[in-house]
């Protein structure tokens, strides 16, 4: 299967290495890894072009879901929802497993309400994906189970 590796690590300092890391992973579990920087681009219209091609092109979509930021980084929160619209398969990874309203309380500092429905992600994400607290590599150990 090909796998669109999605998150904010292409942010990272090392990100190509870490691109390259998650490849080699695929690859140790039979799949084709299909990372956001393999795309040689020089726009923000290239990159959006860019990335939406690989998610076609992928079968499964493993998603980095930790903090950054603050919050889910937004541009992997848009890549899970193209691909829970194109039908992909989605695992969305976190190592914090504190549902938000243990994180946050039943209100935010602003007074806004803290959604409850035992996730450790917005129930858009959550719904659109299986959730996995782990990493990567967990992600395409239970991939291959299935």
């Amino acid at each position: 299967m090909k796998i669109y590796i999605a998150g904010p690590d292409v942010f990272e300092p090392d990100a190509v290495m870490i691109g390259e890391h998650k490849k080699a992973l695929c690859a140790l579990y039979g799949h084709e890894g299909l990372y956001p920087l393999d795309n040689e681009c020089d726009s923000a219209a290239a990159i959006y072009r860019g990335n939406l091609a690989l998610i076609d092109e992928a079968d499964v979509i493993i998603a980095n879901g930790n903090d950054f930021r603050g919050e889910t980084d937004a541009g992997t929160a848009f890549e899970v929802g193209y691909g829970a619209a194109k039908g992909k398969k989605i695992f969305l990874y976190t190592a914090d497993s504190r549902t938000l309203r243990e994180k946050y309380g039943e209100t935010d500092e602003k007074g806004r309400a803290v959604e409850d429905f035992g996730y450790p992600f917005n129930l858009m994400l959550a719904e659109a994906a299986q959730i996995v607290i782990g990493d990567f590599e967990d992600c395409l150990k239970m991939l291959n189970a299935e």
